[in-house]
């Protein structure tokens, strides 16, 4: 399998072939989407491993770019470890398996290896980071492995432990295969089912896609979603899931996903970026909902995932009984201190007592003791449960991965001991016996991973491994045990050579989400699914994709046998320079093109070239073109005689041995007075054909002007004549001479000496000469591009540019053809007239980040670059899209002021409002207030304001009037201004103002985390003021109902720990004293529920540290 170039790459986990440039953002893991990934894994002997150590010490120190560990022998096979200690062109830490002997294992060779790689963690080895993979090496891919292993800032952090005494250890544990041929292998042949192709790191979508296609209801709810022939696949998401899922049931060969990641709004950025199989579940099933409304399967995907639980809390000694009805489509089960599904549906139910400290509030009875937990009202048809194999660990402040071992049943009753997970209301007539459909597997760490599926798709005891393009049969217990995770025990070679050592290593692949099928429901989820589910236009659309694909691979097994002929002439010269090139002769792709079979006689080619461009034979005469140094294209020499009796083909080989290259030739052709063909011009031996352009500085522009014979032994005197009428000069104008010798990377382009002959300034056949008038120094100050060289400059610095909108960062507005070397004025007078803005300094232009493929945080100031390409140049990578905005003042204004939002609760609607407030950089947060103060509405006019800094739902400062607002950043903290209540200006020694926040409260695995949200405040309290008192004034600040404040909790929290507090607690004594207010580590916490996030905590808690939110745009 080979790399393709970056923006070609179509596979996952960074598993990429080592390369000393490496461009872009990398993925996980590479393959093209045209082969099959390599890696399968399915054995038949059960190999040996070998681990092998390799301590690197002085490591900060290391100079070398790449660095190769010694080699270590596992049977007859060698390899080594390759890193690049300061990164593979990125900021992390790349590793690679290399095979230390290819270049002189014998023709053919190749090796199958599953191994892991690993950085060790020498203070925690449970922290160490290790991935890990599987490859078929080979002599054009001898080495394979991670170019983003850790990011180099952790690797290099003292305090994480991955350095001690600057010494790293790394290992790697290396387990060989008999060699297996996956180019031969055919999926459909051997399971009836096909693969899909990864785009970069897409292998989490692959697998849910495979999961869900393989639940008949839900395939045919998606070929009943509404479409239509007018419909395009990359636009239409229920389009491009029906095209498919029909490609999965009906084609041949794997299925792209392209069209479907394009009707998600996704470019090939997202395509690289690993995300959450679970989370893309919700939010493709919510958007899948979404476009359901109002169609003949609206309800469809609630009918087939949804089920509800109750939250109760029961009082023990009052007759008091709260509970809360939720939906869920899947369920979050707990790994740790779970030996299996049961225990986690256990731990789900279990009865927490609310007792102690912890009493809960109820309504008219006070604090009680009471019973907290969740029981099921109802189970879905098809349930989905996601393992919590990842979990933040405290200690360290980093996420880790749950590689224990958990067990899950292929059958699982939820109606388990008298049904204790249900809850009262329960329909008991109801079976909750299921029956384990798919299993979705995560292999790797929380640094990066893989993902795949095992599925039974008609529930009999055949399971299939669907591992991107590759689908394999699988044994059930052997393939179950696997997924459990935990240990495995293998024989091992040690470095010393010792075998039989018994070892025992975590398995870093293992189960992630569980589908399971109801019994009852079972023939009406596993239903038929044919083509009389499929819309007709759907089925005739693909017909024709299948037939243009048949008409293309005939072509391509049949292109061995025929060549393309490029045949460009005077014609081709006149049309494209000065329009569609400026640079060379002619554009190949644009001339006529002719297919002829290799074998035949260029005689008769010529004869083809006569009735095309209506010249007989014998006025033809043709020459090759070649490819110099310099990367320019120019003829060469014509063709001999003896040349054009051989066939096409062997000309060909003659001109360009490269396989499948395009044979091109020049044809020329000398016209009469009447411009009929002539007979050619016999061509000696000191003669030199060259080409001639012509400039005009005025119009600045570039054409052809002919072609011409010279003596090499001649001077440019001898042909100034003849130029001059070929320009339509006078006959006795000056002109001046130019050699254009090439133009990348850099224009070359030198002023010709008219007394020295042709040979002395190294003119040859092909060479081109570029001519204008001689113009006067004065003359010369007229124009932006007096000579040809600095018009070349200019037209090789030209690009088109896409112009996006700030507020629309996503969709091109207008393009632009700007030179790199515009100037910052060039560039914003050309946008501004695009946009019919008056005043050009009204423009503010921003950088694009190729990588993030967002606009940068800050914008461009006012002439703060020279060219256009200082604009277009961010983190050294070049990109074509800059931003724009229309100001209502001109930009070198605005930059001598600071513009700050600010929010501000209106006095009388209670509506948040943001209010943009622009003042001069030395003024004080005084002054912002007092402009402020214009733009809002007061509870009365002399009202007093301050300044808050607002982040994740806390208050950090309190701004001093005087501070200059220069200081403060508003990029990330969120800015607040309110009226200063009256009883916090005269506070006294026996008052406290403190932070008052909102909260919920996460168990995670025995772990009480807290969550902020909502909007924090201040509150004064007084000395011998209890709760009780302090909770009715906070009811009537917020607002909050008898029956809503019942369920709330108050609790004193310091450093991230909760202590509830019943309503005779004295707050006063807790909170200390600084300044007139307490520092924003200890606060006055409200639990209860968020209503207004529609999300709970736990959807985004356990997404592992590498992966990002999933959004589906359209």
């Amino acid at each position: 399998m080979a790399t393709p170039a970056p923006n070609e790459q179509e596979d996952e986990d960074m598993l990429v072939p080592r390369s000393d440039v490496v461009e872009g953002p990398q993925p996980m893991e590479v393959a093209s989407e045209g082969t099959e990934k390599t890696g399968e894994n399915q054995p038949v002997e059960d190999p040996r491993t070998t681990k092998y150590t390799w301590r690197i010490e002085n490591f900060s120190r290391l100079i070398t770019k790449k660095l190769y560990s010694e080699v270590f022998e596992h049977g007859d096979f060698k390899w080594r470890i390759l890193i690049f200690p300061k990164g593979n062109n990125a900021d992390f830490l790349s590793m690679y398996l290399d095979v230390a002997d290819s270049a002189s294992l014998p023709y053919g060779w190749s090796r199958y290896a599953h191994f892991s790689l690993a950085v060790v963690n020498q203070v925690h080895t449970k922290y160490s980071v290790r991935k890990e993979t599987q490859h078929q090496f080979n002599a054009r891919e001898n080495d394979w492995g991670f170019t983003s292993f850790m990011s180099l800032g952790e690797l290099y952090d003292p305090s994480r432990g991955y350095l001690v005494n600057d010494t790293c250890v790394i290992e790697a544990e290396v387990a060989v295969y008999r060699a297996m041929d996956h180019w031969l292998y055919d999926s459909k042949k051997e399971t009836g089912f096909v693969g899909i192709k990864n785009q970069g790191a897409t292998c989490y979508m692959n697998s849910l896609l495979q999961t869900l296609y393989h639940i008949p209801y839900f395939r045919k709810v998606v070929y009943h979603m509404p479409t239509s022939v007018n419909d395009m696949p990359s636009a239409s998401i229920p389009l491009a899931l029906q095209s498919l899922f029909y490609k999965l049931q009906y084609s041949e060969n794997s299925v792209a996903t392209k069209e479907l990641t394009k009707s998600f709004g996704w470019d090939t950025y997202d395509a690289f970026l690993q995300h959450d199989v679970q989370e893309l579940n919700r939010v493709l099933c919510e958007k899948l909902e979404e476009k359901m409304k109002r169609t003949v399967v609206e309800g469809a995907i609630q009918q087939l995932f949804e089920g509800h639980h109750v939250n109760y809390i029961e009082c023990i000694n009052v007759d008091y009984k709260s509970s809360r009805k939720e939906s869920f489509y899947d369920l979050q089960l707990d790994v740790k201190g779970c030996h299996d599904v049961y225990a986690s549906f256990n731990k789900y139910v279990e009865v927490e007592n609310l007792d102690g400290d912890n009493k809960y509030h109820a309504e008219q009875y006070g604090l009680q003791d009471a019973k907290k937990g969740v029981l099921f009202t109802d189970f879905p048809p098809v349930l989905q449960l996601h393992l919590k194999r990842f979990e933040y660990d405290f200690v360290r402040d980093i996420m880790v991965k749950i590689n224990d071992r958990y067990e899950f049943p292929l059958q699982l009753d939820l109606d388990i001991d008298n049904g204790k997970y249900l809850s009262p209301e329960a329909d008991r007539r109801v079976r909750n016996l299921y029956t384990l459909h798919s299993v979705l597997v995560h292999s790797g760490g929380v640094h990066g991973g893989h993902y795949y599926a095992f599925i039974r798709p008609t529930l009999s005891s055949q399971w299939y491994k669907f591992d991107d393009e590759r689908v394999t049969k699988e044994d059930m217990n052997k393939a179950l045990e696997e997924l459990y995770g935990g240990e495995e025990e293998h024989l091992m070679q040690t470095n010393l050579g010792i075998n039989n050592t018994p070892f025992k290593f975590t398995k870093h692949s293992n189960a992630y989400m569980l589908v399971y099928v109801r019994e009852s429901d079972k023939d009406k989820i596993m239903c038929k699914v044919d083509e009389k589910d499929v819309a007709e236009h759907l089925m005739e659309r693909l017909k024709r994709e299948q037939e243009e694909k048949e008409q293309k691979k005939k072509e391509k097994s049949e292109a061995h046998l025929y060549i393309i002929v490029k045949v460009a002439c005077d014609e081709d010269l006149s049309r494209q320079i000065g329009k569609d090139i400026f640079f060379d002769l002619v554009d190949h792709e644009k001339v006529r093109s002719f297919r002829v079979q290799k074998l035949m006689p260029f005689n008769l080619f010529k004869d083809e070239v006569a009735k095309e461009f209506g010249i007989p034979v014998q006025f033809q005469r043709f020459w090759l073109w070649a490819k110099r140094q310099n990367h320019t294209y120019r003829p060469n020499r014509p063709l001999t005689l003896q040349e054009e009796t051989q066939t096409v083909g062997h000309l060909k080989e003659i001109s360009n041995k490269v396989q499948n290259a395009e044979l091109k030739l020049f044809l020329e052709v000398e016209l009469g007075l009447d411009l009929r063909p002539i007979p050619l011009p016999n061509k000696a031996k000191d003669d030199i054909l060259l080409f001639f352009k012509l400039y005009d500085p005025e119009k600045e522009e570039l054409r052809y002007a002919g072609r011409l014979f010279v003596k090499s032994i001649g001077k440019p005197t001898d042909i100034l004549a003849r130029l001059s009428e070929m320009a339509g000069f006078a006959p006795d104008e000056e002109i001046e001479l130019y050699e254009e010798i090439k133009f990348d990377p850099n224009v070359m382009c030198e002023h010709i000496d008219k007394r020295y002959t042709f040979r002395t300034s190294q003119l040859e056949d092909g060479d081109i000469v570029c001519f204008q008038k001689c113009l006067s120094a004065e003359t010369s100050q007229r124009f932006r591009f007096p000579d040809i060289p600095s018009f070349l400059e200019y037209r090789h610095n030209l690009q088109v540019i896409r112009f996006r909108s700030l507020e629309k960062p996503k969709e091109d507005e207008f393009c632009l053809k700007l030179s790199k070397l515009d100037s910052y004025d060039d560039v914003v007078e050309r946008v501004a007239n695009q946009l019919g803005v008056d005043d050009p300094s009204k423009i503010r232009l921003t950088s694009h980040n190729s990588y993030s493929q967002q606009p940068i945080p800050n914008p461009i100031k006012y002439r703060g670059v020279d060219t256009l390409l200082d604009m277009l140049l961010h983190s050294n990578q070049t990109s074509d899209i800059l931003y724009y905005e229309i100001l209502d003042m001109p930009l070198p204004e605005l930059q001598s002021l600071r513009t700050l939002k600010v929010a501000f609760r209106h006095a009388t609607n209670n509506e948040m409002g943001i209010h943009s407030v622009r003042l001069p950089k030395e003024s004080t947060v005084g002054d912002l207030l007092d402009e402020l103060r214009m733009k809002v509405e007061l509870s009365h006019p002399n009202a007093e304001l301050r300044l808050l800094e607002v982040f994740t739902h806390r208050i950090y400062k309190i701004y001093p009037l005087s501070d200059r607002i220069e200081t403060i950043n508003d990029n990330y903290w969120t800015l607040r201004a309110e009226e200063i209540p009256e009883e916090e200006k005269n506070l006294g020694p026996r008052d406290c103002l403190i932070h008052v926040y909102h909260f919920t409260v996460e168990d995670t695995q025995n772990q009480m985390q807290i969550q902020n949200f909502g909007e924090p405040f201040l509150l004064v309290i007084h000395e011998d003021e209890v709760l009780a008192d302090v909770k009715i004034r906070i009811q009537k600040k917020l607002q909050v109902l008898d029956e809503e404040l019942s369920k709330w909790k108050f609790a004193f929290i310091s450093q991230g720990r909760a202590e509830f507090l019943d309503d005779s607690y004295i707050l006063f004594s807790r909170f200390q004293k600084n300044s007139g207010h307490v520092a924003w580590e200890q606060y006055l916490g409200l639990e209860h529920l968020d209503n207004g996030s529609k999300r709970s905590l736990a959807e985004n808690q356990y997404r592992p540290s590498f992966e990002k939110a999933v959004k589906i745009y359209n």
